[in-house]
């Protein structure tokens, strides 16, 4: 009990962004498994990937331990992710609009998350920018290839420039000098709407053709 109180007073802001990107992420992979019918451990392991596969990348790249090898609360934020598909798979197997909404979610969260975590290393904004992007899409691609599919990131619209665009939002604001609380609240939502309007636009960058 001791150490559950010492770890949430310990809590910071970010953290509480990469839980809910987590569990935004991994609701995301788990309603896809179950558009697949896969079982639940199935469905476990791409939400669980889906949420971890680009930080853990992004860790890697860093030199720093992957953040869910440090604490267990990533693996529960999956397991509460596979029991609100459960309760509410009716809704969310059949239909597009939920997936959409929870996958540009954690899209908004993870960005802030890889290039916060960037920033505090002293990074350059080449990195940062790569690092935000990072986290933001690999756990998705992963996912989709688990599932036998097109990563999105290759056909979807505008869904790694969302990324970009917003970690050069947050890296903006941060040079400015403003409050850490804002900058990350902005560059979440910017990302999120960023991807909400390239989805109901059909935004999305020229198709590379070939050969006729």
């Amino acid at each position: 009990m001791e150490q559950w109180v010492d770890f949430w007073k310990n809590v910071s802001f970010v953290d509480i962004i990469e839980f809910l990107g987590t569990f935004a992420f991994a609701i995301s992979g788990i309603r896809l498994a179950s558009a697949k019918k896969l079982d639940w451990f199935g469905a476990f392991v791409v939400g669980f990937v889906t949420a971890t596969g680009g930080g853990t990348l992004r860790d890697l790249l860093l030199g720093v331990v992957p953040f869910w090898m440090i604490s267990s609360v990533y693996a529960w934020c999956t397991v509460l992710s596979l029991l609100f598909v459960i309760v509410f798979r009716k809704k969310l197997v059949h239909l597009n609009g939920p997936f959409l909404w929870f996958d540009s979610i954690g899209l908004g969260l993870f960005v802030v998350v890889g290039v916060e975590k960037a920033l505090t290393l002293d990074y350059s904004i080449g990195v940062v920018v790569m690092m935000g992007t990072i986290t933001g899409v690999v756990g998705g691609m992963i996912r989709d290839i688990l599932i036998n599919e097109i990563p999105a990131v290759f056909t979807q619209e505008l869904y790694a420039v969302a990324c970009i665009l917003g970690a050069l939002l947050y890296y903006s604001f941060d040079y400015m000098g403003v409050s850490a609380p804002v900058t990350q609240i902005s560059t979440a939502v910017f990302v999120f709407v960023i991807r909400i309007a390239a989805a109901r636009y059909k935004w999305k960058l020229p198709v590379l053709k070939g050969e006729q």
